[in-house]
Protein backbone atom coordinates (compact mmCIF):
# COMPACT_ATOMS: atom_id res chain seq x y z
CA UNK A 1 0.00 0.00 0.00
CA UNK A 2 1.42 3.61 -0.68
CA UNK A 3 0.98 6.57 1.52
CA UNK A 4 -0.41 9.45 -0.04
CA UNK A 5 0.33 12.90 2.55
CA UNK A 6 -1.23 16.01 1.38
CA UNK A 7 -0.01 19.48 2.90
CA UNK A 8 -0.61 23.31 1.85
CA UNK A 9 -3.69 23.77 2.63
CA UNK A 10 -5.12 26.82 4.96
CA UNK A 11 -7.35 30.09 4.95
CA UNK A 12 -7.13 32.13 2.36
CA UNK A 13 -9.28 34.98 1.05
CA UNK A 14 -11.59 34.81 -2.04
CA UNK A 15 -9.58 35.15 -4.64
CA UNK A 16 -6.66 33.96 -3.33
CA UNK A 17 -4.49 31.20 -4.30
CA UNK A 18 -2.51 27.93 -2.89
CA UNK A 19 -1.22 25.16 -3.71
CA UNK A 20 -1.45 21.59 -2.40
CA UNK A 21 1.27 18.68 -2.34
CA UNK A 22 0.66 15.36 -2.06
CA UNK A 23 3.58 13.19 -1.53
CA UNK A 24 3.63 9.43 -2.03
CA UNK A 25 5.55 6.87 -0.18
CA UNK A 26 6.73 4.75 -3.06
CA UNK A 27 7.75 5.12 -6.71
CA UNK A 28 5.33 3.37 -7.69
CA UNK A 29 2.83 5.67 -8.11
CA UNK A 30 4.55 7.22 -11.59
CA UNK A 31 2.92 4.84 -13.20
CA UNK A 32 -0.48 5.46 -11.81
CA UNK A 33 -2.71 8.14 -13.09
CA UNK A 34 -3.78 10.19 -9.71
CA UNK A 35 -6.00 12.83 -8.68
CA UNK A 36 -7.56 15.69 -6.06
CA UNK A 37 -11.02 15.27 -5.04
CA UNK A 38 -13.05 17.40 -2.86
CA UNK A 39 -15.92 17.16 0.14
CA UNK A 40 -17.65 20.09 1.72
CA UNK A 41 -19.50 19.58 5.03
CA UNK A 42 -22.75 18.07 4.07
CA UNK A 43 -21.40 17.14 0.35
CA UNK A 44 -20.27 13.83 -1.15
CA UNK A 45 -16.88 13.84 -2.47
CA UNK A 46 -16.17 15.20 -5.75
CA UNK A 47 -13.63 14.89 -8.52
CA UNK A 48 -11.38 18.41 -8.91
CA UNK A 49 -8.58 17.10 -11.08
CA UNK A 50 -7.11 14.00 -12.37
CA UNK A 51 -4.00 13.40 -14.06
CA UNK A 52 -2.09 10.60 -16.47
CA UNK A 53 1.09 8.91 -15.75
CA UNK A 54 2.14 10.63 -18.98
CA UNK A 55 1.07 14.32 -17.57
CA UNK A 56 -3.15 14.46 -18.86
CA UNK A 57 -5.05 16.71 -16.97
CA UNK A 58 -8.46 16.55 -16.97
CA UNK A 59 -10.87 18.92 -13.92
CA UNK A 60 -14.01 18.58 -12.86
CA UNK A 61 -15.96 21.77 -14.10
CA UNK A 62 -16.65 23.99 -11.20
CA UNK A 63 -12.61 24.34 -11.34
CA UNK A 64 -11.86 24.72 -15.27
CA UNK A 65 -9.58 27.64 -15.82
CA UNK A 66 -8.69 28.48 -12.54
CA UNK A 67 -6.42 24.90 -11.09
CA UNK A 68 -4.00 23.73 -12.50
CA UNK A 69 -2.78 19.63 -11.48
CA UNK A 70 0.93 18.75 -11.85
CA UNK A 71 2.86 15.68 -11.39
CA UNK A 72 6.75 15.61 -10.57
CA UNK A 73 7.55 11.77 -10.47
CA UNK A 74 11.10 12.45 -9.64
CA UNK A 75 9.75 13.46 -6.40
CA UNK A 76 6.82 11.20 -6.25
CA UNK A 77 4.75 14.19 -5.74
CA UNK A 78 1.15 15.72 -7.79
CA UNK A 79 0.64 19.18 -6.63
CA UNK A 80 -2.80 21.09 -7.44
CA UNK A 81 -2.16 25.40 -8.19
CA UNK A 82 -5.62 27.07 -7.14
CA UNK A 83 -6.27 30.29 -8.33
CA UNK A 84 -8.99 32.75 -8.24
CA UNK A 85 -10.34 30.82 -4.69
CA UNK A 86 -14.38 31.30 -3.87
CA UNK A 87 -15.69 30.55 -1.14
CA UNK A 88 -17.34 27.46 -2.69
CA UNK A 89 -13.68 25.77 -2.83
CA UNK A 90 -14.07 25.32 0.35
CA UNK A 91 -13.82 21.51 1.38
CA UNK A 92 -11.47 19.12 2.39
CA UNK A 93 -9.02 18.26 0.05
CA UNK A 94 -8.02 14.21 -0.98
CA UNK A 95 -5.10 12.99 -3.42
CA UNK A 96 -5.84 9.78 -4.58
CA UNK A 97 -4.02 7.09 -6.80
CA UNK A 98 -5.97 5.90 -9.11
CA UNK A 99 -6.18 2.24 -11.10
CA UNK A 100 -9.78 0.88 -12.80
CA UNK A 101 -10.44 2.33 -9.00
CA UNK A 102 -9.50 4.51 -6.25
CA UNK A 103 -6.87 2.31 -4.81
CA UNK A 104 -5.50 4.95 -2.14
CA UNK A 105 -6.42 8.17 -0.32
CA UNK A 106 -4.55 10.62 1.41
CA UNK A 107 -5.73 11.56 4.68
CA UNK A 108 -6.66 15.08 3.38
CA UNK A 109 -6.06 19.13 3.93
CA UNK A 110 -8.07 21.82 4.79
CA UNK A 111 -8.64 24.24 2.37
CA UNK A 112 -10.95 27.34 3.89
CA UNK A 113 -11.77 30.42 1.41
CA UNK A 114 -13.45 33.47 3.26
CA UNK A 115 -15.57 35.64 1.43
Amino acid sequence: QVQLVESGGGLVQAGGSLRLSCAASGSIVSFNAMGWYRQAPGKQRELVATITSGGSANYGDAVKGRFTISRDNAKNTVYLQMNSLKPEDTAVYYCARLGPIIIDWGQGTQVTVSS
